[in-house]
């Protein structure tokens, strides 16, 4: 039997207005009466856990198992951290103890940072602390436009400072090990459709995985690409009317 990791922001919902893309909840009502199994994997730090599964089934989405970064940070950090990101995620790191003179974890998530909070970020990270990643995406898409990825603002740290991360969710090979965990399938046997190529794709790919891009979210053509996944259809629409879901 094969199985499916599925991306959710871009592949299932839009990034705009967060409603489900084309074929979206048919798909995964296909999957479900065929009784092929897949796990939702997000790049989420935005909202809670909870919160957001809730969202996402309250949208008619039809599903059991769920891996985001939030649920696996506690394997990574040590606190007190200084947390760095968007004022959603800094009120979800509230959990842990806040530091940011002496920290020893410093923890970067996705946001359009200024030069300010970047020097601020170097500073910490030029001290004996731990340096981690939410995730390391390429492309951050928002209102219709791109911007550089959470993985490209990691490595410009990286280059800054010398200093070399760890990254939570994904595609992190632990986050990943965890997610086929949960399905119970080696990589060989799954599948991942997600609209980030090189930062869900092709890792995953070199892991044994399968890959479907889709071109409903970061990547809007095909001319665009240039590493060739295994499928590229529009949409899970395209995906589900094509049936090759079936042999994936």
């Amino acid at each position: 039997m094969r199985g499916f990791f599925i991306d959710i922001q871009g592949t299932l919902i839009d990034d705009k207005d967060f409603l489900p893309l084309p074929g979206a909840v048919e798909f995964l009502d296909a999957l479900n009466k065929e009784k092929i199994p897949f796990i939702l994997l997000t790049n989420n730090t935005k909202r809670d856990s909870r919160e957001f599964i809730n969202y996402l089934k309250n949208l008619g989405f039809n599903f059991k198992n769920y891996l985001d970064p939030l649920m696996v940070l506690n394997r990574y950090v040590k606190p007190p951290v200084a947390p760095f990101g968007n004022e959603k995620f800094l009120k979800l790191m509230e959990k842990y103890e806040i530091d940011y003179e002496n920290p020893k974890s410093v923890v970067v998530g996705l946001k359009l940072f200024s030069n300010e909070e970047f020097a601020d970020i170097i500073e910490l990270l030029l001290k004996d602390t731990e340096f981690i990643g939410m995730h390391k995406t390429s492309l951050y898409s928002k209102n219709g436009r791109r911007y550089p990825g959470l993985g490209a603002v990691l490595e410009m740290l990286k280059y800054a400072t010398n200093k070399d991360y760890t990254v939570v969710g994904k595609p992190s090979t632990n986050f990943f090990n965890r997610a086929k965990e949960i399905l119970g399938l080696d990589y060989d046997k799954i599948t991942i459709i997600s609209d980030d190529l090189y930062g869900d794709l092709i890792p995953a790919k070199k892991l044994g995985m399968k890959s479907v891009l889709v071109l409903s979210g970061k990547i809007k053509s095909k001319d665009e690409i240039k590493q060739s996944p295994d499928e590229i259809y529009k949409n899970l629409k395209e995906y589900l009317e094509s049936g090759k879901w079936k042999t994936n």
